[in-house]
């Protein structure tokens, strides 16, 4: 109890410390600084409002217990009648308090970057790509969450061989974090004259999109080069070199978009990818290097581990790191994806407190 009572104070400093930074000149006239402030006091109300009822719950109870020694039979039942009303409470606000200290994922107030490309299936592959785009898109909506495509390869047949978007909004990467790994589908396409469940995957990636605060990127690091964009497009393709290719040399990674109307606009989107990308890896060096790979985290999130069937003949979803199994496939296609995402934080909540409690 004490261990808490200590965090709990060192939370409510940290929070107060805040408030007094963003009254500095230099603080609220720098508004990335003043973004990154505000979203980690945010952060921290939680914590600080329910630190403050446990104090006041403290002192009506020490209250009681003092009254409960008075001689007057009357004060003795109303102090008795307190406590019987406060110790619940009380109760119940330690177990709310001990899912609040739970250590929260820095990355989670984030926005995100989403890749989602057509993988084995051929041309059903990426109408299932497409499928997924538009789930998330329609759950980003219902959530008041705003949606940008920043590169998309259309195919022919339907959906899309690659297609990477970016959705901004409050805790995007809490809420999709999980969805990286392989896709499966299993229904009859629609060019299948027989009739015949086929099987097919799409893979999706979810990263954390960095700011630039959160991580710098010497230019030196970077060779940027221009070439003309392949592929169907506008009557600019074959004329202007309009796309970029970015290298960061230190990683190796690599970016290339096209799909902009401009090389202004394919730089732009080239140096969002850049940073989300070099940040994430650098993540997870730091991790590897520090043996902090978590036991909490809920699979790999490697692009390469299956992570759910989509059964289209049983109307069914299931995810396979949890074992949640949903028959209600029609729903979460139309962006129903809430009961996924809470299994998903349940099951993360449950490994962190096991580990915390290791």
């Amino acid at each position: 109890m004490d261990a808490v009572r200590t965090k709990l104070t060192e939370i409510e400093n940290r929070y107060d410390e805040i408030s007094s930074e963003m009254l500095k000149e230099e603080v609220y006239s720098n508004p990335s600084k003043l973004t990154r402030l505000s979203k980690e006091q945010a952060s921290l109300k939680q914590a600080v409002d329910a630190w403050h009822q446990l104090k006041s719950l403290d002192e009506r109870i020490e209250q009681a217990d003092e009254m409960l020694h008075e001689n007057d039979e009357e004060l003795r039942e109303m102090a008795k009648m307190e406590k019987e009303e406060c110790e619940p409470e009380r109760e119940k606000l330690l177990e709310r308090i001990q899912h609040l200290l739970i250590p929260r994922d820095p990355d989670d107030d984030h926005d995100v970057i989403m890749e989602i490309r057509g993988g084995a299936g051929g041309d059903e592959g990426n109408i299932f790509a497409g499928d997924l785009y538009r789930m998330y898109t329609k759950y980003a909506e219902a959530k008041g969450w705003k949606v940008q495509v920043m590169e998309a390869s259309v195919s022919e047949a339907g959906g899309f061989s690659q297609i990477i978007f970016s959705i901004k909004g409050n805790d995007v990467y809490r809420e999709l974090k999980y969805e990286s790994g392989v896709h499966r589908v299993q229904r009859v396409p629609k060019t299948e004259a027989q009739g015949r469940i086929h099987t097919s995957t799409a893979t999706v990636l979810c990263q954390p999109e960095a700011e630039e605060a959160d991580i710098e990127i010497d230019p030196k690091d970077l060779t940027i080069e221009t070439h003309r964009a392949s592929g169907a497009g506008g009557q600019h393709i074959n004329k202007t070199d309009s796309a970029v290719r970015i290298v960061h040399l230190p990683t190796g990674i690599t970016v290339n978009c096209q799909e902009g109307r401009s090389q202004i606009e394919n730089r732009e989107t080239a140096m969002r990818l850049i940073r989300a990308r070099v940040y994430e890896e650098l993540n997870r060096r730091r991790e590897e290097e520090e043996g902090k790979i978590r036991r909490a985290k809920i699979g790999t999130g490697d692009r390469s581990e299956k992570i759910r069937t989509y059964n289209y003949p049983q109307n069914r979803v299931t995810d396979h790191r949890i074992g949640l199994t949903i028959t209600q496939l029609d729903r979460i296609m139309e962006g129903k994806l809430d009961g996924i995402v809470e299994g998903l934080l349940a099951e993360e909540e449950k490994k962190k407190l096991e580990e915390s409690g290791s």
